[in-house]
C-alpha cells in the first residue's frame, strides 16, 4: 500500500489578489456559461426577424441595431474565454466582413453541446479532436453544396441577388432598394481587374430628412458642406491639399507689445498680410484653382483667396482627407505655399449641389461618355461613388449605413470567391445530416464530439425560425426540414421567415444565397474558438494594477487664473 503524503494547504504559490480556478468544474464549465451567456446575447438578433438591441457605449452614444459585429464592439466584455469569441467573430468581420452572429452563435452552441460530453466524463482532448474532424468535413462538404455562382463580367442583376439575403438580414424590408444602391456604387467604381476592387471606394452620406426612397447614388466624392469661400464651382481644376491652418502664424507664448502710436497701431499687422499674401499669390500662381483645407482657415486667408478665385473646401476628418487625395491624386502638405507639380491634385468637377434642402460638395472625374470628358487628361480617374443616404432619424441611418457596409464587403468576398451556397439556414442543415453520417462511421471517442458538432449545427435554421415564428412553431418548422432534406434532392430547403406556406422554402428557387467564403470562414473560426476555450483547464487572473487616480481638476489646466 502506498504511503498518503500529506498536503500543505498554507502553500502560496502566487502573491496576494491572485485568482486561480482550476479543474473542470472551476475554468471549464465556467468559460462555458460565459461564452453561452454572450452566444444567447446576439442570438436573438440573428436573420432578417432579428431583434434590435439599445446600446448606449462609454461615450454616452446610442445605438439601435441588430448588427452583431456592432454590438460586440460597443459592449466591453472582459471574460477572458468570452473574448476569446469576440476576436473570432472581429477575424470574420475584417476578413469577410458578413456572418459574424453564426461565428457566435454556432461557436457558443459547440461549447453547450461540449458541457454534456464533459460532465459524462468525456476529457476535452477527445472532443477538441472530434470538433477538429467534424469541421474538416463540414467545410468539405459545404464546397460540394455550391449550386450557384456570380457570372463573369458581373451584371446588375446578379449583384443585387447575391446582396439581398446580405442586406435583408440587418434591414428587412428595405433589402431591394439598398441592394440596388450597392450594385449601382460599386458597378460604377468596378476596376478592368474586379479582384482589386476596393471597399474603400464605396461611401456612405447620411443626409437627415425625407425618406430611403429618396437615396441615390453620385459619381465622386460627397461632403455635407458647402465651399467656405464665394467660388462655389470650378471645372478641370488643379487641386492642394493641406493639412496645417490657412492663417497667420501664432506664437506659441503669450507676448505683450507696447504702441506709442498711431503709426505703429497702423503698421503692427501689416507685415503678417503682407506675408500671407505672398504665400497664398504663390499657390494661385502655380495654377491651383481648388484648396481642400484639414484645419481652419483665417479670415484674411480667405479673403485673399477668394479674391484670387480660389474654392476652399473645409475637411476635417484624416481618414476622408486621405481618401480624397486619392481621388485627386494629390500629396497632403503641411506647410502654406505653392505646392510642387507633383503634389498637385485634378478634378474634373468641383460643384455644389442641393439635395434634399441640404447643400453639399462634390468632387468628380468624368468618364468615358460624359459631356466634357477629355480623353488626353491627365488627371488620373480614380473612380470613386457615394451613396447619399436619406432618413428620419440618425440612428435609422446609422443602421442603414452598416446594411450597406455588409453589402459592399459580401462584394468583396464573392469577388475572391464567387461561388454561392443556398441561404435560410438550408445549408447548415444539410452539413448536419452529412456530418452525422460521418460521424456513425467513426470508431473510438471523438465520433461523439462529431454528432455533437452535427448537432450545434441545427442551431442557425432553429434560431431563424425562432426569431421569426416563435419557439413552438420553430420545432414543427424544424421537424419538416429533416424530413425534406432526407428526400433525394431535398439540400436546398431552409427556413420561410415569412411563413407563407408551412414554414419551409427552397432557397435556390426563391433565389436566397449566401457567400461560401463566409460560410467557410465561419465555420473554422466558430470550431477553432470553442477548441480554444476547451483547450484551456486554469484561469489565473493577477490583481489589476491600481495606480492613483488622476484628479478631477474644474475648468482647463492651462487657465492662468
Amino acid at each position: 500500500m502506498s504511503l498518503k503524503v500529506p498536503k500543505n494547504n498554507n502553500l502560496q504559490l502566487f502573491k496576494d489578489g491572485y485568482k486561480h480556478l482550476q479543474g473542470l468544474d472551476e475554468a471549464v464549465l465556467r468559460n462555458i456559461q460565459a461564452v453561452n451567456e454572450l452566444s444567447d446575447l446576439v442570438r436573438t438578433s440573428f436573420g432578417p426577424n432579428g431583434r434590435n438591441k439599445l446600446i448606449i457605449n462609454h461615450l454616452g452614444r446610442l445605438f439601435v441595431t441588430s448588427d452583431a459585429a456592432t454590438i460586440i464592439r460597443e459592449v466591453e466584455v472582459v471574460h477572458p474565454a468570452a473574448k476569446l469569441l469576440v476576436m473570432a467573430s472581429q477575424s470574420q468581420e475584417t476578413e469577410m466582413g458578413d456572418a459574424t452572429n453564426m461565428v457566435l452563435i454556432l461557436a457558443g452552441e459547440l461549447l453547450k453541446r461540449a458541457e454534456n460530453l464533459l460532465i459524462m466524463g468525456l476529457h476535452p482532448s477527445e472532443v477538441i479532436k472530434g470538433y477538429e474532424l467534424a469541421s474538416i468535413k463540414a467545410q468539405a462538404e459545404l464546397e460540394k453544396l455550391s449550386t450557384f455562382s456570380l457570372p463573369s463580367p458581373l451584371t446588375s442583376d446578379a449583384l443585387r441577388t447575391a446582396l439581398k439575403p446580405a442586406i435583408a438580414s440587418k434591414q428587412y424590408g428595405y433589402e431591394d432598394q439598398l441592394a440596388a444602391l450597392v450594385a449601382e456604387a460599386a458597378l460604377s467604381i468596378m476596376p478592368t481587374n474586379p479582384k482589386n476592387f476596393n471597399v474603400d471606394n464605396v461611401r456612405v452620406v447620411k443626409i437627415m430628412g425625407g425618406s430611403l426612397a429618396g437615396s441615390k447614388v453620385v459619381q465622386g466624392m460627397v461632403f455635407g458642406r458647402e465651399p467656405e469661400g464665394v467660388v462655389k464651382k470650378t471645372l478641370r481644376a488643379k487641386v492642394a491639399v493641406f493639412t496645417t491652418a490657412l492663417d497667420i502664424s501664432q506664437t506659441e507664448t503669450k507676448g505683450t507689445v507696447l504702441i506709442k502710436n498711431a503709426d505703429e497701431m497702423l503698421n503692427f499687422t501689416t507685415g503678417e498680410e503682407k506675408q500671407l499674401e505672398r504665400n497664398l499669390k504663390e499657390i494661385a500662381d502655380a495654377g491651383v484653382k481648388v484648396i481642400i483645407a484639414g484645419s481652419s482657415v483665417g479670415e484674411l486667408a480667405m479673403h485673399y483667396l477668394d479674391r484670387f478665385g480660389i474654392a476652399v473646401l473645409k475637411v476635417l476628418s484624416k481618414f476622408e482627407l486621405r481618401r480624397l487625395c486619392r481621388v485627386v491624386n494629390a500629396t497632403p502638405l503641411a506647410r502654406v505655399g505653392a505646392p510642387m507639380p507633383e503634389e498637385m491634385g485634378f478634378v474634373d468637377v468641383f460643384e455644389t449641389v442641393e439635395i434634399g434642402g441640404d447643400r453639399v460638395t462634390v468632387l468628380r472625374q468624368l468618364v468615358a461618355g460624359e459631356a466634357g470628358f477629355d480623353p488626353t487628361s491627365k488627371g488620373e480617374k480614380t473612380r470613386t461613388a457615394t451613396i447619399v443616404l436619406r432618413g428620419a432619424t440618425a440612428n435609422h441611418l446609422d443602421d442603414l449605413e452598416r446594411a450597406i457596409d455588409d453589402g459592399v464587403n459580401v462584394i468583396k468576398s464573392l469577388l475572391k470567391d464567387a461561388r454561392l451556397v443556398p441561404g435560410a439556414g438550408a445549408s447548415e442543415l444539410e452539413l448536419a445530416k452529412r456530418v452525422e453520417a460521418y460521424g456513425s462511421t467513426l470508431k473510438g471517442l471523438a465520433q461523439h464530439a462529431v454528432k455533437k458538432f452535427s448537432n450545434a449545427l441545427e442551431v442557425i435554421p432553429r434560431t431563424l425560425a425562432e426569431n421569426a415564428l416563435g419557439g413552438a412553431e420553430a420545432n414543427e418548422v424544424i421537424s419538416r426540414l429533416w424530413a425534406k432534406h432526407a428526400q433525394a434532392g431535398g439540400e436546398a430547403w431552409g427556413v420561410d421567415v415569412e411563413a407563407e406556406t408551412d414554414g419551409t422554402l427552397q432557397a435556390d428557387q426563391h433565389k436566397i444565397y449566401d457567400s461560401l467564403a463566409a460560410k467557410t470562414w465561419a465555420l473554422r473560426l466558430a470550431a477553432e474558438a470553442a477548441n480554444a476555450v476547451l483547450s484551456v483547464d486554469a484561469i489565473i487572473m493577477s490583481k489589476p494594477a491600481g495606480g492613483p487616480k488622476v484628479p478631477q481638476q474644474a475648468g482647463n489646466w492651462d487657465a492662468d487664473d
